[in-house]
């Protein structure tokens, strides 16, 4: 056998430096492997946070965003109501009889105290002429009673009567006297009735009604003879929304508006406010009063009175009605903020424009608020956001709102 070696193969002459050349050649390679694995892991999170941004970038919601407008201070509300009488009555007749004659009819003024008809009651003529005959009676009984008195008196002073029997003219005089008082009482009470048979004007005003004619037969309380209306000034009643109850004063004034007027309106003044509220409708009965001197509004016209109430002191919100979640908790807007999370918030709402609905506490002007608000949306989730675009009308509305 050759003695021949590979020089390639040989191993070294001295196993210490073979030992430190397997101990480098290891750490070498650990530390190859552990900066494989470290850029591998880095790797591998940076794809994990591009995947979760690209997974939130298709999961993310847009939204479109709406904001606000400033609604007015000042607000008008419109109530219907009826023109009526500053003081309306109905004349019924207090005896029975029949209608002779009636000297006022539909639309004639009538002064206080001014005769309308008169009712024929043949019946009480007589009753007055008997009540008079027996009080005649009675007052010459009177008359003999106290003339008998006044000699018995002259006797009882000389002790010619017994104390009995002018005890007895004593009191026929006393009867006499009382019996003459009521029969002058009852001639006074027919005296009274005849005068019912002359119907006339309690106030003055004008005729609104009359329902009966010569010859009617009259039943006392029951029948309807003349309606008088007062028409100078007018009264109007209308029922103040709860809302806008405490807003409306005695002394302030209103704006009447007829249906026939073509949009010109009348002056008006409320005169009186109730103290409460109406538990039925939850409303506050409010009188006006009306000046109506050349007589061209009619009682019992429909009218639409404009009543300016002052709210708060900031000026409320508008926004469209669109942005509203109605739930069990109540009424909320969805708002997004400055970092484009979702926030619900509670709002209390004053009146309703239909399209668009007045705020007056709950958000702020400068608001972001989410048109038709999805079921899905949670707070705080973060969303992307989608502006409208303001029509050039909308911008000429806002300008003119801001200005008053």
């Amino acid at each position: 056998m050759s003695n021949y070696q590979n020089p390639v193969f040989a191993l070294p002459s001295h196993p210490q430096r073979t030992l430190i050349i397997v101990r480098r050649f290891g750490f070498g390679l650990l530390l190859f492997l552990l900066l494989a694995g470290g850029w591998r892991l880095v790797i591998n999170r940076s794809e994990a946070e591009s995947l979760r941004q690209r997974t939130e970038a298709s999961l993310s919601r847009s939204v479109i965003a709406v904001r606000s407008k400033p609604g007015e201070v000042s607000r008008k509300i419109v109530l219907p109501a009826s023109l009526r009488g500053n003081t309306e009555t109905q004349l019924y007749a207090r005896s029975n009889g029949y209608l002779s004659a009636w000297h006022k009819t539909i639309g004639d003024q009538v002064k206080k105290g001014e005769l309308l008809a008169v009712i024929d009651v043949p019946e009480l003529e007589q009753e007055l002429a008997q009540a008079h005959a027996a009080a005649a009676q009675i007052k010459v009984r009177l008359e003999l009673a106290r003339s008998t008195l006044k000699r018995w008196t002259l006797l009882k002073d000389t002790d010619s009567v017994v104390q009995q029997e002018f005890d007895e003219k004593r009191s026929a005089v006393l009867q006499a006297e009382a019996d003459l008082a009521a029969a002058q009482v009852n001639v006074k009470r027919l005296e009274k009735v005849e005068d019912y048979r002359r119907i006339v004007a309690p106030f003055s005003g004008v005729i609104t009604r009359r329902s009966v004619d010569v010859g009617s037969l009259i039943n006392a309380g029951s029948q309807e003879l003349f309606a008088l209306t007062q028409i100078d000034p007018l009264r109007l009643t209308v029922w103040v929304p709860q809302a806008y109850a405490d807003d409306v004063k005695i002394g302030q004034d209103v704006a009447v508006r007829p249906a026939d007027a073509q949009g010109k309106s009348v002056s008006a003044r409320v005169e009186h406010v109730a103290g409460a509220l109406d538990p039925v409708n939850r409303s506050r009965q409010v009188d006006i009063s009306l000046p109506n001197k050349d007589g061209k509004l009619l009682p019992g016209s429909y009218v639409e009175i404009s009543i300016n109430v002052v709210g708060s002191k900031t000026s409320p919100l508008v926004v469209p009605a669109n942005v509203l979640v109605i739930d069990q908790a109540g009424t909320h807007v969805v708002i997004v903020d400055a970092e484009k999370r979702i926030a619900f918030r509670p709002v209390k709402l004053g009146r309703d424009f239909g399209r668009e609905v007045e705020v007056l506490e709950g958000m702020g002007p400068s608001d972001v608020l989410v048109a038709s608000p999805s079921d899905l949306l949670v707070e705080g989730e973060t969303v992307s956001v989608v502006e409208v675009q303001k029509k050039p009308d909308d911008k000429a509305k806002e300008k003119s709102v801001a200005k008053l």
